[in-house]
């Protein structure tokens, strides 16, 4: 017999109703002599109350009298088994009257685990009795670990979804304490090396703070050591406060440790000692914490990646800003937030013969090649325009650069040539965001004349040219700045005109303004690259 039959075989707290005393003192005392509990009712009305009053301890089964004097076994059996908290407890009816198969049938029908008729054996109630405990408490296991189970893919869902070590923590922390249920206590290293030590209680959110860069060291040689998997061991109380003594335990600790791959740094989770003492709670434990390590390992990888990927891509992007003698450059260049991929976003400023080239373009797509084609674009942008070819030129000789070694791939680009003296642009845009011009006396307009996007292989006109007075000012924006989804383009490009032309007359201020109004919590990369005309 294993630990579970054994614990689901015990004695219980007994409830026998019955309205003739003799037969409860005879049932009481079989019951009695067995080990059980026994609470005695006289009829359904005194039964109901005690199932309802939180008696501790509470019963566990009833042992229930058919014939009763205020109310029949069938309806207290139907309003124990309608009742929610009570709704599991095995009923096993009993009688010396309503002893036909048609008694018996009504019974199990309306509820009844068992139904026994007198003259009564004591060793066959007995054994109803164990047999109905020992399907019950079976069931409420099976039905605890079922809830447990799905607070485990639960927490395992969250830690996956998190964007970030903060929101991992979290999900870690909170998961175990819902798993587990009791307080519970996470330590991982960040991807700037620091140890984090995280707790979390139900019904609080969960506070993180610094530790130790070794913690994790020390911890190890307790359990798992280098190997890869998750190992569980318990700490003893006084180690624990010694090596976490701003977070002092009354109890030892129970600690598991996981890595996925070796020469990372583990997840660590830890809950009372008390709150592991079943097979399921050890499993559950390791599961949750292997769960973590692979959320983490994944994570850790993700940001490894995005941060090699968006230095590549910084590289793509010119060095500095020409300098050039009554013209006022200013830029910015806003990745994505940490869970995007990254653009194909570009800008560009080169002096030419003809007078300086701007330049700013964005290549369709969200991922490394992009951000690669768009590198290798803005070379040959600046290729071409040292070369001498005008803003027109340069588009159509792009695109077809783009169809031949780049099938498949499109992008937008507007151009915009400051001729020498600053009073003469001319534009070509090929698809991309119209340039928005603000002139002295406060008026403001786009240069709305565009052609196909690029690598499609239209033909592209010559550039427009505009005449623009001294104090002119010129800004070129990628769509990840005014774009919106579900939001009419036009609308947006309407109120950033608007908020252009009442901003700073400044131009390094009126780019940090529009990016504050515009360019929060975007999911694209943006560029803003602006010029004052003087």
């Amino acid at each position: 017999m294993n630990d579970d039959i054994a614990t689901d075989s015990a004695p219980a707290v007994v409830l026998v109703v019955d309205d003739n005393a003799t037969n409860r003192y005879i049932i009481a005392s079989w019951l009695s002599r067995s080990g059980h509990t026994v609470i005695e009712a006289a009829d359904g009305t005194e039964t109901l109350a005690i199932l309802a009053s939180g008696a501790d301890p509470a019963p566990e089964i009833v042992v229930l009298d058919v014939r009763l004097p205020d109310m029949s076994g069938y309806e207290v059996c139907e309003a124990i088994k309608a009742t929610p908290h009570t709704a599991g407890m095995p009923v096993i009816h009993v009688s010396a009257s309503a002893v036909t198969s048609a008694d018996r049938i009504q019974g199990l029908h309306r509820g009844a685990d068992a139904y026994l008729t007198e003259p009564i054996d004591p060793d066959e109630l007995l054994a109803t009795v164990t047999a109905a405990l020992r399907y019950a408490r079976a069931r409420r296991r099976a039905e605890a670990l079922a809830a447990r189970l799905t607070a485990l893919n639960r927490t395992t869902l969250e830690v996956y979804r998190a964007i970030g070590f903060h929101s991992f923590a979290q999900a870690a922390t909170t998961g175990a304490t819902t798993l587990m249920g009791c307080r519970a206590a996470a330590v991982f290293l960040s991807p700037q090396g620091q140890a984090v030590h995280t707790t979390a209680t139900a019904g609080r959110r969960p506070v993180s703070r610094p530790v130790r860069a070794d913690l994790l060291v020390r911890l190890t040689q307790h359990t798992l050591g280098s190997d890869t998997g998750a190992d569980l061991t318990t700490i003893p109380q006084a180690l624990w406060n010694s090596l976490l003594p701003h977070d002092p335990v009354d109890e030892d600790v129970t600690v598991v440790l996981a890595r996925t791959k070796r020469g990372r740094p583990p997840v660590c989770l830890a809950v009372p000692a008390g709150a592991v003492t079943t097979s399921d709670d050890h499993d559950l434990f390791l599961q949750l914490a292997q769960a973590c390590a692979l959320s983490l390992e994944a994570l850790r990888t993700y940001n490894e990646e995005h941060s090699l990927a968006l230095t590549l891509q910084r590289t793509f992007l010119p060095e500095r800003l020409p300098e050039v003698p009554g013209t006022t450059l200013a830029v910015r260049y806003i990745p994505a937030t940490d869970q995007a991929e990254i653009g194909g976003d570009f800008y560009e400023a080169t002096e030419t013969d003809a007078g300086l080239l701007l330049a700013i373009g964005d290549v369709v797509g969200h991922s490394l090649a992009a951000a690669a084609v768009m590198g290798e674009l803005r070379h040959a942008l600046r290729a071409y325009a040292v070369e001498g070819h005008d803003p027109a030129t340069i588009l159509q000789r792009l695109d077809t650069l783009l169809i031949r070694l780049r099938p498949g791939i499109t992008m937008t680009v507007c151009m915009v040539l400051i001729e020498h003296g600053n009073r003469r642009i001319h534009v070509s845009n090929g698809g991309h965001i119209p340039p928005l011009l603000l002139y002295p006396d406060g008026t403001a307009a786009f240069v709305p004349q565009h052609s196909a996007l690029l690598g499609l292989g239209l033909p592209h006109p010559t550039a427009v040219t505009r005449d623009v007075p001294p104090g002119t000012r010129l800004l070129l924006v990628t769509d990840g700045l005014v774009e919106e989804r579900g939001k009419d383009l036009d609308l947006t490009l309407e109120q950033f005109r608007r908020a252009a032309s009442s901003g700073s007359r400044n131009l390094e201020a009126l780019c940090d303004d529009l990016l504050q109004r515009f360019g929060t919590a975007k999911d694209d990369d943006i560029a803003v690259l602006a010029a004052q005309l003087d």
